[in-house]
């Protein structure tokens, strides 16, 4: 039988908005699960919860099919029965203890011989054996990191639980710890569920996204895919899709869906046919997929050729974010070089070419 975690959290806020999150995934296929969303989505009322720090109103909890909770027949497995081990944000070490007792700290109810042969084996599978009797204000973030995975995975968990584990660092000890910490998690061979609103962490870290938005799960998948193929305009807009473009179908022809910009000026749009959308939609397209053409541009076997003229342009790094009004604003993404060598300036005319694959359309919601 395939393990699974499955939850349904409903929780209410006097002073907020309600979570009311459901979900089910394996745990084999994809082990590093990562739940996505901006900052007061939920995500941490999630963890909580399945952490067992927190009792939800109402829905049910299950693990490897066993109940953690149950609203309705009143099940709640205390935090310290199911086995789940926590890493906080700032890694949350205990700073009155040594290396070796922050590690230990959750084998209490072990023998001193077996609690110091687990602290051992676990220093020395992290690196961390020859830190064992420091004090944590005498460690580097990445030997930190180390420790507080030690520690967590110490009391041999069946689930791991990350809450924004990178979310106090600065930028260079972030990019440096992010490749890192997810070889130190395929290394523990334990299931993991990683908080973060990081696009990048998300990419870096998870095998499995699962997006959270103002306390609704709205899709589960690999984490390319989702970023590829949101389901709906909100996933779209939090994965940082560039170009989300209300439209209304047109007609269809083969294989091949064509949709209108909603708007005085609006374009048609050539992609392919997602089926499922029978009048309003957003299409959807990333900056990177935007390719420009000064001028009229050349003939190409891309279905959509819109002209338009640069609005703006701005420098992000070895990147350069272009706006263009061709009847609706677009976003394109394109390497300094390249906007340099085609000398892409605010006033220019252009011509903004888009693969009909490039073009991902979402039936548009009615509220």
């Amino acid at each position: 039988m395939e393990r699974t975690l499955t939850f349904d959290v409903v929780r209410r806020f006097a002073r907020g908005p309600a979570i009311a999150a459901r979900a089910s995934w394996a745990l084999q296929d994809a082990p590093l699960t990562v739940l996505f969303g901006p900052s007061g989505s939920g995500k941490t009322t999630v963890l909580r919860a399945l952490a067992g720090l927190d009792r939800p109103d109402a829905g049910s909890i299950t693990f490897d099919g066993a109940t953690w909770f149950d609203g309705d027949r009143g099940v709640f497995v205390p935090p310290q029965t199911r086995r789940v081990g926590l890493v906080f944000q700032e890694f949350a070490l205990f700073p009155h203890l040594s290396v070796a007792s922050n590690v230990g700290y959750g084998l209490r109810g072990s023998t001193r011989a077996d609690r110091r042969a687990r602290v051992a084996d676990m220093a020395e599978r992290f690196g961390v054996a020859d830190l064992l009797s420091r004090m944590p204000a005498q460690l580097s973030s990445g030997q930190r990191q180390r420790v507080a995975l030690a520690r967590a995975l110490a009391p041999r968990p069946q689930l791991l639980l990350l809450d924004e584990p990178l979310s106090a660092l600065d930028a260079p000890t972030r990019e440096l710890l992010r490749g890192e910490l997810r070889g130190l998690l395929e290394q523990a061979g334990v299931p993991a569920i990683i908080v973060t609103h990081d696009r990048i962490e998300a990419l870096a870290l998870g095998d499995r996204l699962a997006v959270l938005l103002d306390g609704a799960i709205h899709q589960v998948g690999p984490v390319h895919e989702v970023f590829s193929a949101p389901v709906d305009a909100e996933v779209a807009r939090a994965v940082g899709t560039e170009n989300v473009v209300p439209s209304r179908l047109v007609r269809r022809v083969d294989g091949l869906v064509v949709v209108r910009a909603i708007g005085a000026r609006g374009p048609e749009l050539v992609a392919v046919d997602p089926g499922g959308v029978e009048d309003e939609a957003y299409a959807c397209v990333r900056g990177e997929e935007v390719l420009l053409e000064p001028g009229n541009g050349h003939a190409s076997s891309a279905q959509n050729r819109l002209r338009g003229v640069i609005e703006g342009r701005l420098e992000e790094g070895p990147l350069v974010r272009v706006t263009v009004d061709c009847g609706v604003r677009l976003v394109a993404l394109v390497t300094r070089h390249s906007a340099d060598r085609l000398e892409l300036g605010v006033g220019q005319g252009v011509t903004a070419v888009l693969k009909a694959q490039s073009v991902h359309i979402v039936p548009r919601r009615v509220r």
